[in-house]
């Protein structure tokens, strides 16, 4: 019913191919779905069902979570207090790029805790400005002639806040009506007022309407209407070069040239939110990479410092130069423990031979998933995606998939447009990957038959 591949297609260059077909050879793996449930929720234990009620009692209880409690994790798998160990095929949302417990970072967090954990932006420390030097001159080495200044938040959200601010003022510069910000339908970009009000989605953000006024919404890869949508009114242009939480969309290489070009005619910034898609989880450093078309505004989160809270903007100098002191600023943003380990995190994931592992890994992968696409062709639309930012479309919600599949040991994420997305730690193994393919194709199998 799974059919063996007999070619593998890689994009990477002629010199990585012979390690491809060493360590990455597939043409003899074939997908056996795994039937058994391993874990199955009914025999959860009555402790963890009494400590998941106790911890209800007094949480803002804003997430829908399964009655398991995670305990720890290493390399790619994670435990819970039971010791069931499941495979993660969700990396803590595409975060832990180097995967659980990294004993080097755990390494950088102890050094770093027992020697300087915060002191504020009032002073420098030894690990903000590294981060920020490195940050640039690591673009630059990739290609991004752009890349000039960098402001170091907490979070995703956090940035891409400070990036929208960033931009009110650009327009200002201009005129005082300069003031529009244009993003797009499907786009994700936070929870927070300003990052909600350019995350079209209706389910988010009808509860806490009014929103942010000034923001426009145009079709996401649509070059006519976003030239229209674009104005001498807009300041900035807010997109990811490649969606996650809403389905793993790519842009095309078309559209994101004709807003580097639109953005250029009307004075306003293009920001790329590479949160999800940017620092090698797409197979290069940076997402817009792919389609060689760069932004005045990015920004970063997610892996960069592998769980550890951080976020970053990074910015052209003529944006840079003109945030002013007191226009912005974090009480934690910089701090020495968050610098300190993005430090170590960004030298060894942007590394040439890091991101070639992640184009072979995604290669592989996509191909295993593609067996399943192959014995569910009604099921699955399509599988889609660059690097180890994989999302595969059902023609239905594919919700159920989630909890069939943990109940076999792997864990899932779902996205938007009937889409389970695919972000595993970029350190996955071949034989993980073929484990973790193995249960989505069990999990696949059992919602198929359950959905006749």
């Amino acid at each position: 019913m799974y059919r063996a591949l007999s070619k593998l297609s890689c994009s990477v260059k002629p010199a990585s191919i012979q390690t491809l077909k060493r360590s990455y050879a597939v043409s003899s793996t074939l997908i056996k779905p795994v039937k058994e449930l391993t874990h199955p929720d009914a025999q959860v234990p009555q402790s963890t069902l009494d400590k998941v009620n106790d911890f209800t009692k007094y949480t803002v209880n804003t997430y829908a979570r399964p009655d398991v409690v995670i305990a720890r994790g290493k390399g790619c798998y994670l435990y819970d207090t039971s010791d069931r160990r499941y495979l993660d095929f969700t990396a803590g949302i595409a975060v832990t790029a180097l995967g659980h417990s990294d004993p080097e970072v755990a390494q950088v967090l102890y050094d770093q805790a027992n020697k300087l954990l915060h002191t504020s932006n009032l002073y420098h420390n030894e690990h903000a400005g590294a981060l920020a030097k490195t940050m640039v001159e690591t673009t630059r080495q990739h290609g991004g002639e752009w890349a000039s200044k960098l402001f170091l938040a907490n979070s995703g959200t956090e940035a891409n806040e400070g990036a929208l601010k960033f931009a009110r003022k650009w327009g200002k510069q201009y005129s005082p009506d300069k003031t529009e910000i244009v993003c797009f339908t499907n786009a994700f970009h936070g929870r927070s007022m300003g990052a909600l009000s350019v995350t079209f989605n209706p389910k988010y953000q009808k509860p806490f309407a009014p929103l942010v006024p000034g923001i426009v919404t145009s079709p996401y890869n649509d070059v006519e209407a976003a030239l229209s949508a674009i104005t001498d009114k807009t300041c900035g242009v807010i997109i990811e070069p490649i969606q996650g939480e809403g389905g793993v969309h790519p842009a095309k290489a078309e559209f994101l040239e004709a807003l580097r070009k639109r953005c250029d005619e009307t004075n306003t910034l293009l920001i790329f939110d590479e949160i999800q898609c940017g620092l090698a989880r797409t197979g290069k450093m940076w997402g817009h990479q792919h389609f060689n078309v760069t932004p005045d505004v990015m920004t970063m989160a997610k892996p960069l410092a592998n769980g550890v809270p951080i976020g970053a903007i990074l910015t052209t100098e003529k944006v840079g130069e003109m945030i002013k002191t007191g226009d912005h600023g974090t009480t934690f943003g910089g701090n020495p423990l968050a610098a300190a380990v993005a430090l170590n995190v960004v030298n060894r994931i942007t590394t040439p031979e890091f991101i070639a592992s992640v184009n072979q890994k995604g290669e592989h992968l996509k191909g295993l998933l593609k067996q399943v696409q192959d014995s569910h062709p009604d099921l699955i639309k399509e599988v889609r995606g660059k690097g180890l930012l994989i999302g595969v479309e059902f023609t239905k919600d594919p919700s159920p998939i989630v909890k069939m599949a943990r109940e076999r040991g792997l864990l899932l994420v779902t996205a938007g447009c009937n889409t389970v997305r695919v972000i595993p730690p970029l350190i996955i193994t071949e034989e993980e990957a073929v484990e973790g393919v193995s249960k989505f194709a069990g999990a696949v199998d059992q919602f198929a038959a359950a959905s006749q």
